[in-house]
């Protein structure tokens, strides 16, 4: 009996082809667009190398010094990161980093720009990086302020050759030279903790003038033992803040920020939130709500396909009852035909979305971005299709499933 069904739904859906292909683009659009999206925010925020202790990991991403007129907002300075951060307590590891910083050099005459991140040791220690050759950033580096750097594999294509060892060569940041100690496997830049395509020691700067600023151009990470220390953690901060000492304290007397998880910090920016300001739930639930609306149109889509396509076919009805078929079979067979057709979609969904995603990671768009499916979120996706396209045609299906043979062959349904 399955096997009739089927049969029966293929040739009709191959026999109908206008309908047949608007339902199949509406699914497979959604599918695309679900995918795609959910690939962009899984390759953001979800756990991977070299983020793989994301899950126990806070941050302090931005915050506010205010006076009683006055109010200046950016990433926090090393000062203060170095004072009040990396001295919490009953914590695994917490390192300073500072933001992308950009650095020249000339090589043949070409001039070739790179985004250069400064580190500590404990940095290399809380991030997981794939190495190619060599070795990290160490404490000691850092406290001794050698001129060492770890390079990505790009720049070590760019500067030294396909296929040459960067190990031991120099490389020359502004006019500054750097011994090569380690090259690792390309970050793609909307990891924005640890992108880089050069790391160099946070000691290794020329001017030592950061080290007391409270709002600068670092960022700090802490690793926590476990998940469940991120409240006595971000408790703990929010109590330092009130100690905070000013530099300025006749401009300055109050100290805003946020001790936060990854996605905390993305949905602020999204958001346009203040430094303090939690938007994560709010920015899930936008996103939720936002696709749930998406997968809606093509629902709508084919309920309206349904009933045109089954009113259609009033008169194939009206012969079948008349041959005595039952009203099972008959909303059987529509419901066949309407999950053959939402599978087809997935397919053609999920390739094109693999395409899709093939596409801007080969584009160049996002720098060293490789990205992968998602099948979970496309199981889910294409069940809530099958899902909707199965009640659009069970209500029909059932309704002409309970007419009356003549009226059916007469094409007049009551």
């Amino acid at each position: 009996m399955l096997v009739n069904y089927l049969k029966t739904g293929l040739r009709v859906l191959l026999r109908r082809k206008f309908f047949t292909a608007i339902s199949l683009f509406a699914v497979s659009f959604t599918l695309l667009v679900l995918m795609v999206v959910t690939s962009l925010i899984d390759h953001t925020v979800s756990p991977m190398k070299p983020e793989v202790n994301q899950h126990r990991t806070l941050g302090v991403f931005s915050m506010q010094m205010q006076g009683e007129n006055i109010r200046q907002t950016g990433s926090p300075g090393y000062g203060f990161l170095d004072r009040y951060v990396r001295t919490l307590p009953d914590v695994e590891r917490v390192s300073i980093y500072s933001q992308l910083q950009p650095a020249i050099t000339y090589l043949e005459g070409q001039k070739i720009a790179f985004q250069v991140k400064r580190t500590d040791g404990d940095f290399w220690q809380i991030l997981r990086f794939d190495f190619l050759e060599g070795r990290p950033l160490t404490a000691d580096d850092d406290q001794k302020g050698q001129a060492v750097a770890v390079i990505n594999a790009a720049t070590r294509r760019r500067v030294f050759g396909a296929g040459a060892s960067a190990i031991g060569q120099t490389i020359q940041l502004d006019g500054q030279p750097f011994r090569v100690v380690g090259v690792v496997q390309d970050v793609p830049a909307f990891r924005f903790v640890p992108y880089a395509d050069v790391w160099i020691p946070i000691g290794a700067t020329r001017s030592q003038d950061f080290r007391r600023q409270l709002i600068g151009a670092f960022n700090g990470l802490v690793l926590a033992h476990q998940r469940s220390d991120f409240p006595r953690l971000q408790d703990e901060f929010q109590a330092r803040l009130g100690q905070v000492e000013f530099l300025e304290p006749d401009r300055y007397d109050r100290m805003e920020g946020a001790l936060d998880t990854h996605l905390d910090e993305l949905a602020r920016q999204l958001m346009n939130a203040r430094p303090a300001e939690k938007r994560s739930n709010r920015l899930m639930l936008t996103l939720a709500g936002a696709m749930l609306l998406f997968m809606s149109l093509p629902a709508i889509n084919l309920v309206s396909i349904n009933l045109s396509r089954i009113l259609e076919r009033s008169s194939e009805i009206g012969v079948r009852k008349s041959f005595g078929a039952s009203g099972s079979a008959l909303i059987g067979q529509f419901v066949i035909e309407n999950v053959l057709l939402c599978l087809a979609g997935g397919v053609i969904g999920l390739v094109l979305s693999w395409c899709v995603l093939a596409a801007i990671g080969a584009s160049g768009l996002i720098p060293h971005a490789k990205f992968g499916l998602n099948y979970r979120i496309f199981a889910y996706a294409l069940f809530l299709a099958t899902f909707f396209g199965v009640l659009s045609g069970v209500y029909p299906a059932w309704k002409m499933s309970r007419m009356h043979p003549v009226a059916a062959l007469r094409g007049t349904p009551r």
